[in-house]
């Protein structure tokens, strides 16, 4: 199909797939509290499909997992097979919103809703896909839109273990990352990995009153503090030891494009040396996510016994977690001050990942972004992890892996007043279609 009759397809399409958005943002669909509303959304989804003439839908099933939707159309005999993957499960919405998450609304360009971007605009563009080149594709097209990658996909090997035959292909396209910025888009070419504990400072086995045994006695909450203080060096670099720190590009970021996306206070420093993507991309980074201790409103004049904290470590492209997370165990076990009982409870992991970019499907969507923003793609890195990458390379070893998607920094995917940009959505509609022309 010509160039411009893609862009004139897609452009026609807009009015319908935003429709399809926004419907789709109304399902609730949290696959960390909400299992009926996740199997409603997968159903939804297998209807767009459907309707857009997928053939084969239908919706995978693994014991315990979420419901994943596939469907495919097949493309020329020969012509390569592209699987292309997004997910259908959405963040709690959390507060801090101006209007419901569940009910989407557009501002200034933007639409506004819980999963909008992450990652309802992946699977809009996918099906886009599907509706512009219809029943006679140029490649065979494979979807897979998951349900659970907001809890880890834990259960993502399992599926492609089982459904191995049905999702083989020769190129994978994820559509769950972003751009650069607006009017810039990108290739993800590395996700740092991630492993995280639960931290327990135990100081005595009971709580007992402040005023009689204090001076003396050390409370656990401020033992805990003085171990997590230790995570970081005075200019807030990671303090663990014996963990892989990289460089990456700069590029143009800046310090105020950071200041503004945080929206952060007033005289806030930066942690840490080196670039700033490097920092965001390419080096270990720490995070107390959580402290189990007495609310304020609900604290009594005792000496607290025990206290615990939720550490999270995102770790740099090339660093195995199982040595990242013995490391930080013993960084914490060895900070315990005035001999304070210091446990550690493993968490999650997730592997880093870093990704190739030369061959011929890279060559496509890099012209499929040129044709549809007018400029070329950027390469970048997220300092976030989708440890699901390293499960499909190791599924798939011989196909190359794209990651691309439709949201961009100032979208706020996972926190409040989530939104896209209508007219980024629309570009990587473009740019898919067209890449798969070109493949």
């Amino acid at each position: 199909m010509p160039t411009t009759e893609i862009i004139e397809t897609v452009d026609e399409l807009m009015p319908r797939l935003r429709a399809t958005l926004e419907d789709l943002v109304r399902i609730p669909g949290v696959s960390a509290t909400s299992p009926d509303e996740v199997r409603r959304s997968a159903e939804a989804v297998m209807e767009l499909f459907k309707s857009a003439g997928v053939t084969g839908t239908r919706l995978l099933e693994v014991d315990g997992a979420h419901p994943a939707f596939y469907g495919e159309i097949r493309g020329p005999e020969g012509a390569p097979t592209v699987l292309l993957y997004a997910h259908h499960d959405v963040q709690p919405p959390g507060p801090g919103w101006e209007r419901d998450p569940f009910e989407p609304w557009e501002e200034n360009g933007r639409l506004f809703g819980r999963g909008v971007g992450d990652d309802k605009s992946g699977v809009v563009m996918h099906l886009a896909s599907a509706l512009v080149h219809g029943a006679a594709p140029p490649v065979t097209l494979k979807f897979f839109i998951e349900g659970e990658e907001e809890i880890g996909s834990p259960f993502l090997p399992k599926f492609l273990e089982t459904y191995g035959d049905l999702l083989a292909a020769d190129v994978i396209v994820i559509g769950d990352s972003g751009n650069w910025r607006v009017g810039a888009p990108s290739f993800t070419t590395s996700l740092r990995g991630l492993v995280d504990c639960t931290v327990e400072v135990r100081t005595h086995g009971h709580a007992v009153h402040s005023g009689l045994f204090g001076g003396v006695v050390p409370d656990a909450i401020s033992a805990l503090s003085r171990v997590l203080a230790t995570l970081h060096d005075e200019d807030g670099s990671v303090a663990v030891e014996g963990l892989v720190r990289r460089d990456a590009d700069p590029l143009d970021l800046t310090e105020d494009e950071i200041r503004d996306q945080v929206d952060a206070v007033d005289g806030l420093r930066f942690i840490g040396t080196g670039s700033l993507t490097s920092r965001l991309w390419h080096q270990p980074a720490i995070a107390v996510l959580g402290i189990d201790a007495p609310a304020v409103g609900e604290a009594a004049n005792a000496l607290i016994p025990v206290a615990r904290a939720k550490v999270s470590m995102r770790l740099a492209p090339g660093q195995e977690p199982a040595a990242a997370q013995a490391a930080l165990e013993a960084h914490l076990v060895a900070a315990a001050p005035w001999g304070a009982q210091v446990s550690v409870l493993d968490g999650a992991s997730g592997e880093s990942f870093a990704l190739d970019t030369g061959g011929t499907a890279y060559a496509a969507w890099t012209e499929g972004f040129r044709k549809a923003w007018g400029v070329d793609p950027v390469e970048t890195g997220v300092g976030g992890s989708i440890p699901f990458v390293a499960s499909f390379n190791e599924a798939m070893p011989d196909s190359p892996i794209l990651l691309t998607g439709v949201i961009d920094p100032t979208g706020n995917a996972h926190g409040p007043n989530e939104s896209v940009d209508l007219a980024e959505l629309r570009n990587a509609c473009v740019a898919q279609a067209i890449a798969l022309s070109l493949l």
